[in-house]
């Protein structure tokens, strides 16, 4: 194989040359912007916030919820609204992550604690983590007896 020899400084010229096009020593990103420039988009803040207020509502709620949650369906829907809080708050937590906003982070993060609490005090006694045991359905009710025949 006949191969020509490379030049070395000029192969070393041209990658000093993209080096210098990209505005930095290698490694180093392009183009970084500027402190202070926007760079999220205007709807995704605004989905963040959204998500972020939304999950405070149903929060905020879940101690108010105003149907017994003792047992059965009423404790199902009770649960299915913890579960939507905590959603609701996750969606917010990565959306403020995103987006860069350090109050909704922090609020979404409260959101899926304060959510998490309460579906764990509906759930906690029910799975045998607690002293006092729950039940998940509600017990039957006894069918009344037929009225007693006359003599």
């Amino acid at each position: 194989m006949t191969e020509q020899p490379r030049n070395w400084d000029k192969e070393l010229a041209d990658i000093d040359r993209e080096i210098e096009k990209e505005g930095g020593p290698a490694g180093t990103p392009a183009r970084l912007p500027a402190p202070g420039s926007p760079t999220v988009a205007k709807g995704s803040v605004a989905m963040t916030w959204f998500w972020v207020v939304l999950a405070l509502l149903l929060a905020v709620a879940l101690p108010l919820w105003p149907y017994g949650k003792g047992c059965g369906l009423q404790l199902f829907f009770y649960l299915g609204a913890t579960t939507l809080a905590l959603l609701a708050g996750a969606a917010g937590a990565v959306s403020s992550w995103a987006t860069r906003r350090g109050l909704a982070h922090m609020l979404s993060l409260l959101v899926v604690v304060w959510a998490g609490v309460m579906g764990a005090r509906e759930v906690l006694p029910r799975a045998g983590y607690a002293a006092e045991s729950k039940p998940w359905l509600c017990p039957a009710t006894p069918e009344p007896a037929p009225p007693a025949a006359g003599p």
